[in-house]
């Protein structure tokens, strides 16, 4: 549950502390605004990604399962400021066990709405699908651009940082990781 009292309380310090009036007409409501907004983009902090992995469905497949370009946002824990991009993940059913497509969407959500970092999103993600449906592999790619290197300190806007995870085949199956990457890029 979100205190929307500290968070209001916090704010109107924080602008006080950079020398704002939070008393002035176009801030009067900051503090409430951004608390909500906090309850919002933090929403994941309880949520644990496997448990949209808890519906798996029977299908004899056992050949890439891939979806790409996951759009998504999250908080960078250092600064507090946005990153995002996208998200591509890949696996491999064994036995029959798929999850729906949009589970692996609502695993992107569940894992960046908190504060994060983008490598522990990639491995979360790639260590979730691989204990809950047990494939033959994972690959999680993600692409973000991270505002703390663009609207502070080094201010380089437009640069991308990408983050890997492989599992299972994916390590030592060179050919197989190539396959996948191409569908990634194409």
């Amino acid at each position: 549950m979100v205190d929307h009292d500290k968070i209001q309380q916090a704010v109107r310090m924080i602008l006080e502390a950079i020398g704002e009036d939070p008393n002035r007409e176009g801030l009067l409501d900051t503090p409430k605004r951004v608390a909500k907004m906090y309850e919002e983009v933090f929403q994941g902090i309880h949520q644990d990604p496997k448990e949209h992995f808890a519906t798996i469905f029977g299908e004899d497949h056992e050949e890439l399962v891939l979806v790409k370009d996951i759009s998504f946002h999250s908080m960078c824990e250092h600064h507090l400021v946005p990153f995002f991009g996208k998200a591509h993940i890949g696996y491999i059913p064994r036995g029959g066990k798929v999850t729906g497509l949009s589970k692996l969407a609502r695993a992107v959500e569940a894992v960046t709405k908190r504060p994060q970092l983008q490598e522990r999103i990639t491995s979360t993600l790639a260590e979730s699908l691989m204990e809950t449906l047990d494939p033959h592999g994972v690959i999680v790619v993600v692409e973000a651009e991270h505002m703390c290197m663009t609207m502070r300190g080094v201010k380089k806007p437009g640069a991308t940082t990408v983050t890997s995870a492989v599992r299972g085949v994916f390590v030592d199956d060179a050919p197989a990781r190539a396959e996948v990457l191409s569908f990634i890029k194409g």
